[in-house]
């Protein structure tokens, strides 16, 4: 993608801006993949009146090779995470879980990467054994690195030891460890046991944290840690998730989709299933994947849209009333454009121009029964036929109209 930096240097005008403040009615530049501070007369010119303008999603808790596996069905509610993973192993003779797992594991990376572009979200925290191909310099998503992690304190056979991995994590980068999922003692004691074992500090991030009583959630805002909510996952799983409201008002809460094995679809359907629940306003959920995401997992350049940061955008219709909600509650299909290093990465067909411009090849496709346009790296027929919703579409003049912007 480096490459072809140098080619997306573009003005976006007449848009509103998502600053932490509000919208801003006030042309976005784009300099070799990144927010630039000056408007160039001869950048190439996208006319995005009537639309807003919001960083890509940052995705906080994600295992990216596991999203084409069908779910365990038919024996939730678990007391916690570690009954689900016993019952899944019989899951593992299932015809279609030994399909999926043919796959190979590079391209069920890939197509979890793919999952997130789809959905807006640009920046992921892969919580698994990193592997080569996350290293591919075309890898669909930007993904959390030099951060420390072990899996969970019961299940010390996966993933680094917890100690050893704690110790090893410079404080200035974060370590990520699933605590307290589930709703029993055992759940319960966790947060306790991690305590004892001087695990528990500022750069801690713990993943779901749903048996975390009231007194457990202060100690963890008193050590300055983190928590990761997967709501959708904790209810599938253990038929309750946690109160996220002292974190969130704390700013030490962000959302996580964890994998469609237990999860939502994608990050905006999270979304989705919170809004104007659980006490929290569509600005809070939007800062739980943008700003307060980028806080906890040590991401400075990400979660927001001042000059020097990547131009890593989601573009969406105006909806009128608060702005927040033209992209809190919405699909994935209603997306206009996920933008990502300056690149167009999936746009309604009216984007043609900026895609031809940026020197992206666009291949038209349907996502949910609607006309887009994919970047064609995005479009191997392996990885498509691994996400459902997305298909090739046959172009047509209708599905490739010019855009309204051009040189200036």
């Amino acid at each position: 993608m480096d490459a072809l930096k140098a080619r997306t240097n573009a003005t976006l005008s007449h848009a509103a801006v998502m600053t932490p403040a509000g919208p801003v009615h006030a042309p976005l530049p784009i300099r070799d993949g990144c927010i630039d501070a000056a408007v160039a007369s001869w950048a190439y010119r996208v006319d995005l009146r009537d639309h807003l303008i919001f960083p890509g999603l940052i995705n906080a808790h994600e295992h990216l090779q596991v999203n084409a596996i069908p779910p365990l069905r038919g024996h939730a509610p678990f007391a916690n995470s570690y009954a689900w993973i016993d019952a899944f192993q019989a899951h593992f003779e299932d015809p279609a879980v030994i399909a999926a797992l043919q796959w190979p594991k590079a391209l069920r990376l890939r197509h979890g990467a793919l999952k997130n572009v789809l959905a807006g979200t640009t920046c992921v925290a892969h919580h698994d054994p990193w592997h080569p191909a996350l290293d591919a310099d075309d890898f669909p998503v930007t993904l959390l690195r030099d951060y420390g992690w072990s899996y969970a304190p019961g299940w010390p056979g996966y993933g680094p030891p917890l100690q050893p991995s704690f110790a090893a994590t410079p404080a200035g980068r974060p370590w990520l460890i699933h605590l307290a999922e589930g709703t029993d003692e055992v759940a319960g004691n966790e947060l306790a046991q991690l305590d004892q074992l001087g695990c528990l500090a500022a750069h801690s991030v713990l993943i779901h944290g749903v048996g975390l009583r009231e007194a457990d959630i202060e100690r963890v805002l008193a050590s300055g840690a983190a928590v990761i909510w997967c709501p959708a996952s904790n209810l599938a799983l253990l038929g309750r998730t946690l109160d996220p409201r002292r974190l969130a008002a704390a700013g030490r809460l962000a959302l996580g989709s964890d994998s469609r094995l237990s999860g939502a679809r994608d990050l905006l359907d999270e979304l989705v299933g919170v809004l104007d629940r659980y006490g929290l306003s569509p600005q809070q959920l939007l800062e739980l994947v943008t700003l307060r995401a980028a806080e906890i997992l040590r991401l400075p350049a990400h979660g927001h849209l001042a000059p020097g940061a990547p131009a890593d955008l989601v573009i969406v219709e105006d909806q009128g009333g608060d702005p927040v909600r033209s992209l809190i509650g919405i699909r994935r299909s209603q997306l206009r454009a996920v933008v990502r290093d300056g690149l167009p990465r999936i746009a309604d067909p009216d984007f043609a121009e900026w895609f031809a411009i940026a020197g992206v090849e666009a291949v038209p496709v349907l996502l949910d029964g609607k006309p887009k346009l994919l970047a064609r790296d995005l479009a191997e027929p392996a990885l498509m036929a691994l996400e459902p919703g997305l298909e090739p579409a046959s172009p047509s003049r209708e599905q490739l109209p010019v855009f309204a912007s051009g040189w200036h």
